[in-house]
């Protein structure tokens, strides 16, 4: 995802959800502990053409 496609997900968040992304991602061990999940890397993988 380049940084456009980034800004119009963000833009479809309510203001709520968008806090919550913004807090997560504030917090690197949040973010990691998230991004170490299977469903999180099923879905980067996904989102990067593997199958």
């Amino acid at each position: 995802m380049d940084k456009k496609q980034v800004e119009q997900l963000f833009s479809r968040l309510s203001e709520d959800d968008r806090k919550k992304v913004e807090q997560i991602l504030a917090d690197k061990n949040k973010t990691q502990q998230i991004l170490n999940t299977p469903q999180a890397q099923a879905l980067m993988k996904k989102l990067m053409g593997e199958q």
